[in-house]
């Protein structure tokens, strides 16, 4: 085994749930571009393992196929295709840095993680959130943190796109996150940072977890300078 394959397999291991809101209809390369460029820089303090979001275009198909009758599991099933759809975007940004094939379960990425290369994936089972997925994929594979990189800053208590008054907390315990989980104001529209099942799986190992604005600059500061930014998940 050569030095530099040795190194990168014993690099710690970060998940990060990438926001839908990256891949919209209006996505171009050099954004595309821009997310690659910080997994590389990241990379070299980390092993990057990336869960892209489904997105506008994931919820567009999915209300198209509801109005024409689909039922709820093939509805999931849809929305987790567009989200591996999403991930092929990012891994060709990627170029050979990334692990070649868009894993579909989870034995599949703790093999690809072996490889030192960076993993990128989509949803994997219907009836779970892409939030979900990430936090059983840091379970499976001990990440050693979980980046929930959101259209938001953090987690607030209201909506912050609906009340200009929203508070940002700095630090939130798994019970005020499940209370927040429970409030009309978390649940309506897109504010929609967390659920239950992924609140459980993080509460049940213990996962070091942040929920950040998904801004490539962000993400690189608190990687690279451990910056106190977004929201910190006390487990």
């Amino acid at each position: 085994m050569s030095t530099s394959n040795k190194s990168s397999k014993q690099k710690r291991i970060l998940v990060i749930k990438l926001s839908g809101s990256v891949f919209n209809f209006n996505t171009t390369p050099a954004s595309l571009k821009e997310y690659a460029q910080l997994l590389l820089d990241i990379q070299t303090k980390v092993q990057p393992v990336v869960v892209s979001g489904g997105g506008i275009i994931a919820r567009h198909y999915v209300n198209l196929a509801r109005s024409l009758g689909s039922d709820e599991s093939s509805l999931d099933e849809m929305g987790i295709k567009v989200s591996r759809l999403n991930a092929m975007l990012l891994s060709s940004a990627l170029g050979n840095s990334a692990y070649p094939i868009i894993p579909s379960d989870l034995e599949e990425i703790s093999i690809a993680c072996q490889s030192g290369k960076i993993i990128v994936s989509g949803g994997l089972h219907p009836g779970q959130s892409t939030n979900a997925t990430a936090a059983l994929i840091c379970e499976k594979i001990k990440a050693y943190r979980f980046l929930n990189a959101t259209d938001v800053d953090g987690i607030y208590d209201t909506d912050p796109k609906k009340n200009p008054r929203a508070k940002l907390f700095k630090e939130i315990t798994i019970k005020k996150c499940l209370q927040l989980l429970n409030s009309e104001s978390t649940l309506a529209g897109n504010y929609d940072l967390m659920d239950i099942v992924a609140m459980k799986v993080i509460e049940r190992s213990k996962i070091s977890t942040w929920v950040i604005k998904s801004d490539p600059n962000v993400i690189r500061h608190l990687i690279m300078k451990n910056s106190q930014t977004g929201t910190k998940i006390i487990v």
